[in-house]
């Protein structure tokens, strides 16, 4: 019987192009982390205004405070991976 497995290279389209695949990973670890961070705002927010007499406008004032407090510090944190 006739061996028929392929003996040249894996890859046989054309070269990738590393540098726009880095950049695109580099902006989904960045969406990542910033919708992780809206979430965790939203959560904490709601807890806030739904188990405390605080109202929803506090609510709310809290989210933007997270969010920008966050935005701040997460400005800086790596999104590549040397």
């Amino acid at each position: 019987m006739a061996d028929n497995t392929p003996t040249g290279p894996i890859e046989l389209g054309a070269q990738m192009d590393y540098s726009e695949h880095e950049k695109t990973y580099r902006m989904f670890l960045s969406l990542a982390k910033y919708t992780s961070l809206i979430c965790i705002a939203l959560l904490i927010a709601m807890a806030f205004s739904f188990f405390t007499t605080a109202g929803f406008f506090s609510g709310l004032l809290l989210f933007i405070v997270i969010c920008a407090i966050g935005g701040f510090l997460m400005r800086d944190l790596p999104t590549h991976i040397t």
